[in-house]
């Protein structure tokens, strides 16, 4: 073994004592080591604990060529590494002298070293970026998701299972008892839970847990979709979140609060400035506005997810920062001091966390190195703005399509640079081949509108 992955896994001796013995008193047996592939969804291998000696050692080998963008045929061979940090007993599991535990891992090549289509180590690139430069990420992203009926064979339907609004109790909202068992679940494995309630959509709900550092926040947003799946399929619902998934109501986002901390202290926070922002959280927001166009491809990475970004419906298609309007792209939330965080709105909740932040976090990160200046914000509420007056301001828009986004994404630079070219390849490989067949399907819309008339 390298010396690489044994002061890996060294480090963590003491954590991993304290993960014996709660495997010995939570009778725990088998153990899940989850990774996400490059579109972020969750893959996992189980294996029994009587392994878990070579779980830590990072031996558990599997086959990187049936994972979509990963190894070809002829260098399929990778391991999975462990983030002790991430280990947790699975509420839903545990029964009388029985339970099983997962594990996130980083996926290493044979020779230990890392293996570059892993989106987690994308974004280890970047936290490892800002760390050259002093800086620690601190990520909160706010994930929303719809609850939906399912049919008589499981498969989900467009039907909600409430009709509640905006933080409406029961009983119009029924999800509430769904997203107390969800509550529960994730405090369980660790989570600090801020606050939960019913979103504005009939069916739409949001749980948001506590901020951590850019690594930790995103392992987090992939355990909460996961764990939210998982509590309401028990109630024979589909949760999901796609972007837009019922026309003519709002859809989900994934708004990313982020900030940078220099010495222990928030490097956007300066008590001196009219808005108590400092140089840095401006630049930062430069950053944001000038690459925002190159990443939205990650960010919002479906043909569904610009069905979310239109007029009418909160989710902002502008580009302009504000620290308070909530029609602008970036706002800045009014605490401040150790809390002061720039809230990027456009994300949505189908995007892979670990690319999503990594991208994020660099531009605004190039805005700091290249020193930006941030333009003027826009306080005025841009949703109703006349087309004249966006001009006259300077307000451009995000991609209308995600064919344009990766057009955008391809001829920008921050996307191979924050990727490298092995998932920047093939992240743009699936995007095409996602956007040519939803180019060239006939959808129903087309058959109703055209069909009988032409």
């Amino acid at each position: 073994m390298s010396k690489v992955l044994v002061s890996q896994v060294n480090n963590d001796t003491a954590v991993l004592e304290q993960i014996k013995e709660t495997i010995q008193q939570k009778h725990v047996e088998l153990l899940h080591l989850q990774f996400v592939d490059i579109e972020g969804i969750l893959k996992h291998v189980t294996v029994t604990v009587e392994q878990l000696d070579d779980v830590v050692n990072g031996k558990i080998m599997f086959d990187g060529s049936s994972i979509k963008g990963f190894s070809p045929i002829n260098k399929s061979d990778l391991y999975l590494l462990p983030d002790l940090n991430t280990f947790a007993v699975l509420p839903w599991t545990v029964e009388e002298g029985y339970s099983e535990a997962r594990f996130l891992c980083s996926v290493m090549n044979p020779d230990a070293t890392r293996f570059e289509g892993d989106p987690r180590n994308v974004l280890k690139k970047t936290v490892e970026r800002a760390a050259q430069q002093g800086y620690t990420i601190s990520v909160g992203p706010e994930l929303e998701f719809f609850l939906f009926k399912t049919d008589e064979h499981g498969n989900p339907t467009t039907q909600t299972q409430d009709n509640g609004g905006y933080f409406e109790p029961s009983p119009k909202d029924l999800g509430e008892r769904v997203r107390l068992e969800i509550y529960r679940a994730l405090k369980a494995m660790g989570f600090t839970i801020e606050a939960s309630h019913h979103e504005v959509a009939e069916g739409q709900h949001e749980i948001n847990f506590k901020y951590a550092d850019a690594l930790g926040s995103a392992d987090n947003a992939t355990t909460y979709k996961w764990v939210v799946k998982t509590i309401a399929s028990k109630y024979g619902l589909h949760a999901t979140f796609m972007p837009k998934p019922v026309f003519g109501i709002n859809g989900s986002g994934m708004h990313v609060n982020m900030s940078l901390f220099k010495d222990g202290e928030n490097a956007f926070f300066d008590p001196s400035d009219e808005n108590q922002l400092s140089e840095t959280a401006y630049q930062f927001i430069a950053g944001l506005l000038k690459n925002v166009k190159s990443f939205a491809a990650v960010t919002n990475p479906l043909v569904n997810s610009y069905k979310r970004l239109v007029p009418g419906y909160e989710a902002p298609c502008y580009i302009a920062w504000s620290a308070s309007n909530r029609s602008a792209l970036i706002r800045i939330p009014a605490k401040r001091g150790v809390a002061t965080r720039v809230e990027l709105r456009c994300p949505d909740p189908a995007a892979n966390p670990y690319l999503a932040f990594a991208v994020i976090a660099a531009a605004g990160l190039d805005g700091i190195e290249k020193a930006l200046k941030a333009p003027a914000p826009i306080d005025e509420d841009i949703f109703h703005m006349t087309e004249e007056r966006r001009e006259e301001l300077g307000i451009e828009n995000l991609p209308a399509s995600l064919g344009d986004a990766v057009s955008e994404f391809v001829n920008g630079t921050i996307g191979r640079q924050t990727l490298g070219n092995h998932v920047f390849d093939e992240y743009v490989a699936i995007k095409n081949e996602e956007w040519n067949s939803y180019r060239t399907a006939v959808h129903a819309w087309e058959l109703e509108q055209y069909q009988g008339k032409f």
